[in-house]
């Protein structure tokens, strides 16, 4: 597991292949607990393409030294995205 929040990733390989391919990250906040968001990519083994950009928003707690994921939110779609983004906009008065 990651001892920094640099380190973190959801980027996975199975057999070869990278079947979550990250594309970039933001990280909302650090400390003893961390958030982080993801932009990435799944691998569709029948199309072998990767599919549609995807958003996942990950909690981790860093526990002897290391940075363990606690909790996950994944953004289902564009339009969701869009939404929560619109959501957040309003309730910050931007």
């Amino acid at each position: 597991m990651a001892e920094t929040v640099d380190e973190l990733t959801v980027a996975y390989e199975d057999g070869g292949i990278e079947t979550v391919k990250e594309l970039d990250k933001r990280v909302l906040s650090k400390g003893a607990w961390a958030t982080v968001i993801y932009r990435y990519q799944d691998w569709d083994r029948k199309k072998e393409a990767y599919g549609a950009d995807k958003y996942t928003i990950r909690r981790y707690q860093k526990r002897n030294g290391e940075y363990q994921q606690k909790s996950k939110f994944n953004i289902s779609s564009k339009d969701q995205a869009k939404s929560i983004i619109g959501a957040l906009q309003e309730w910050t008065g931007e």
